[in-house]
């Protein structure tokens, strides 16, 4: 039985219903250069050209700034599959991309501290 949250490509039983490379037409290369942490946003136009299911549901994420990994996590997808479907998103101009910003110097010891925190927090 499929939940309605989770759409038609999820059953609750059989798990996902489809194979997660057919979502990106076999594609693992995404057009546009897209790390985890980069912040996509839709920029309020339409895809002009026909996309699938998944790239809807990828753009309706994006309504603000939201990571790739973020994008990747809801759609249940992984992460180089969803960097092609909003790579796709990106080319058609339906969304922006920004490269993520890291600190002058990323092992910056209360960064680090607050990660670690966080993890222990989580345990």
């Amino acid at each position: 039985m499929t939940s309605p949250q989770e759409g038609p490509w999820l059953d609750d039983a059989a798990g996902r219903l489809i194979r997660p490379y057919t979502v990106s037409g076999g594609r693992t290369r995404p057009t546009t250069a897209l790390d985890l942490l980069s912040m996509v946003m839709a920029t309020g136009s339409s895809p002009q050209a026909h996309m699938g299911p998944e790239h809807s549901l990828a753009l309706g994420l994006c309504d603000g700034p939201t990571s790739v990994a973020e994008v990747a996590a809801h759609l249940r997808l992984p992460a180089v599959v969803t960097k092609v479907l909003l790579s796709d998103l990106v080319d058609c101009g339906a969304l922006t991309a920004r490269a993520p910003r890291f600190h002058a110097n990323p092992t910056d010891r209360s960064l680090l501290e607050a990660v670690l925190d966080g993890l222990r927090q989580r345990l």
